[in-house]
């Protein structure tokens, strides 16, 4: 429910997270995670409560080996809910293997600059938009919807500003191909309130019929602030990974996207509905950690919400 003395808040009454954990947050692990351990995390975090997942993505298994399973994952993910499961295709044949594996829906991507596009799918800008158009007209003769999502929306780590006329510009292609739902990818981390606000206003006012999803990265620390800023402009929809896992394979010195739970937590607080149950998400993230073998960057998983209480004795009393 919404918190007492919310009710004339500018925040949105509900937000729909979509976790791309088993995705980005997977895909540059250099040791292959079992399969049955990526279907027990995504299937813990529909346990939770969430309902949207980029679960895995049809890439080639040389580029992206840790992806080698993505049909088998399909198979095993818990449906029973009503959960939605989309999945990464970067070319024709990752979509006839994704709809073959009966994903909810594709998601294409590609870099809003040109040199992180050659870095992240090995083809210009205008390769991708032409590949698109025709996985478009596939996936809609078949009725499956298709996504879009823009990486390096808000910086690039080789020409760094992005111009917001070439994010403009790559919406405009996706709204034309059909594509009704938009992500912008802080793929670098280097998104910050004002130029999330920037991106949110002129998109709305370019494109007013597509839904706006944010994904950001906390690589300068500044993640939750831009998600902040993005419900401010009115947007519902945020993507953000399990424990803060991921990170870009082909961008220096990337790390994790926003944990969910952080981003959940800050949700809640703000008196924002997520339906999704918190101690249950903070359970999966820990396993996730274990999962891992590593320490991971998420915050409400080690402190624990805002009210947690402890027991005195387990801190010693000051003497003197």
């Amino acid at each position: 429910m919404r918190q007492a003395g919310k009710a004339d808040s500018p925040l949105p009454e509900h937000v729909e997270i979509v976790e791309v954990g088993p995705r980005d947050g997977l895909q540059s692990e250099p040791v292959f995670v079992p399969t049955a351990r990526k279907v027990e995390l995504i299937n813990n975090l529909v346990a939770a409560g969430i309902r949207h997942f980029e679960a895995t993505s049809f890439v080639s298994p040389r580029a992206v080996p840790q992806m080698r399973d993505a049909r088998e994952v399909m198979d095993g993910v818990d449906r029973s809910t009503g959960a939605k499961f989309t999945a990464l295709v970067p070319n024709m044949k990752g979509a006839e293997r994704a709809m073959e594996a009966g994903v909810d829906a594709l998601v294409l991507f590609m870099s809003a600059s040109q040199s992180h596009n050659l870095k992240n799918v090995n083809c210009p800008r205008e390769t991708s938009l032409e590949r698109f158009g025709e996985i478009c007209a596939f996936a809609q003769s078949a009725s499956v919807p298709v996504q879009g999502a823009i990486a390096t929306s808000f910086g690039c780590p080789f020409e760094g500003n992005v111009p917001v006329e070439d994010v403009v510009r790559i919406a405009k292609a996706y709204r034309d191909m059909g594509i009704r739902i938009i992500s912008l990818g802080d793929t670098t981390g280097m998104a910050t309130p004002p130029l999330v606000q920037e991106r949110c206003r002129a998109l709305r006012e370019a494109v007013p019929e597509v839904e706006l999803t944010l994904h950001f990265h906390n690589t300068r620390g500044v993640g939750l602030v831009c998600a902040y800023t993005g419900l401010m402009e009115g947007v519902t929809r945020f993507e953000a990974s399990i424990g803060g896992l991921g990170g870009c394979p082909f961008v220096p010195r990337a790390t994790g996207n926003i944990p969910t739970e952080d981003l959940v937590y800050m949700l809640h607080e703000c008196g924002v509905e997520t339906g999704i149950d918190l101690d249950k998400l903070v359970t999966t993230a820990e396993q996730a950690e274990s999962l891992i073998g590593r320490t991971l960057p998420g915050q409400v998983m080690k402190a624990g919400p805002r009210l947690k209480t402890h027991p005195m004795d387990m801190v010693a009393t000051a003497n003197g």
